[in-house]
Parts: C-alpha cells; sequence; structure tokens
C-alpha cells in the first residue's frame, strides 16, 4: 500500500483555491508522484463555500475524490462548518486566524491556525495571493511536496507579471510556520 495524502482545500469562491488545488497537483506530479485534482464549481462560484480537492500518492490513485481528508486547509467560517466533518480524525486542520471552533474539535485534529488572509492583505498588500501563501503553508506543515516543486509549479502557472509577489507570498507562507 502506497503512501496518498489527500487534501481539501475550503474557503469562498473568488479565493484562488481551486488553483491552489491545481498548484499543489502539478508540484506533485514534478515529483513523478501521482496525483488527481477536483473542484466544486456550482452556485458557490463567487462568495459562498467552495472547495478543492487534491490526492497525492506514490501509487495508484483508486477514486479521484477525497473521502476522508489527511489535510484540510480552510479560510472561511462557512467553508470550515460545511467540511470539517471530513477530515481524517488526527488530521491536519489548517486554519485562517479568524475561524472559531468548538474547543473541543481541537482535542479531534491537529490545529493550527495562521493568519493568512491578514498576511496577503496587510503585508503583501495583496488580498489575492492569500491562496500562495495558504500553499506555502501546507508544504511547510505536510512536506507532501518540495519547497523547489511547489515554487515551480506556481511560477508556471500565476499571471505573467506577478512572478516576484507570489514568490514574496511563498515566502510569507513559509514563514507563518516557522
Amino acid at each position: 500500500m502506497s503512501k496518498q495524502t489527500e487534501i481539501r482545500l475550503g474557503g469562498s469562491g473568488g479565493q484562488g483555491l481551486i488553483l491552489g488545488g491545481i498548484i499543489l497537483a502539478e508540484a506533485a506530479i514534478l515529483e513523478n508522484k501521482n496525483a488527481v485534482q477536483a473542484q466544486s464549481y456550482g452556485p458557490e462560484a463567487r462568495g459562498g463555500a467552495s472547495k478543492a480537492e487534491v490526492i497525492i500518492s506514490e501509487g495508484i490513485i483508486d477514486y479521484p475524490k477525497v473521502q476522508k481528508a489527511d489535510i484540510f486547509l480552510a479560510l472561511t467560517q462557512k467553508a470550515c462548518d460545511k467540511y470539517l466533518p471530513d477530515l481524517k480524525m488526527n488530521g491536519l486542520l489548517i486554519l485562517d486566524d479568524k475561524i472559531e471552533l468548538n474547543p473541543t474539535t481541537y482535542e479531534n485534529f491537529k490545529v493550527v491556525k495562521v493568519p493568512i488572509i491578514k498576511t496577503a492583505v496587510d503585508d503583501l498588500k495583496r488580498g489575492m495571493v492569500a491562496n500562495i501563501i495558504a500553499m506555502a503553508v501546507i508544504q511547510q506543515l505536510s512536506q507532501v511536496i518540495s519547497k523547489e516543486s511547489l515554487e515551480a509549479a506556481v511560477l508556471k502557472r500565476v499571471p505573467r507579471g506577478t512572478e516576484d509577489l507570489n514568490k514574496k507570498a511563498l515566502v510569507a507562507g513559509y514563514e507563518l510556520v516557522k
């Protein structure tokens, strides 16, 4: 049985988490791992709870949807409330620091709260890079992909002219979990 990591990214439409999922999958593929990526568009495309899913494996991926996530990243309260039940017991729960949890939730998961959105808006002056900061946080906490592969995938996917900003976003994400 090969090591497989199931990741769910939850937030609101427009936060770039679908692109984040694509970047994680591409980074894994750059490391000769198998990866699948899926997302929900639907009526939540702008403003409602949206999700992207990535499965990264060293072997064959039998089913392309996340059933029980090993890692769940939430950027909004709505997404956290909606998708948290699908996180494995003792799974890694990464939250934007504005999200509130029932104190008993901390007993069931490894919870890491970081100011992802605040860092994007206040430090980098561009809320649109919150997704890149979030991918760097996932990389640092899980090591499911390397920094090098993540940066290569980011630079391949971001709009031309935003490469330096996105590199700064990666560094900011790494710094949040040092």
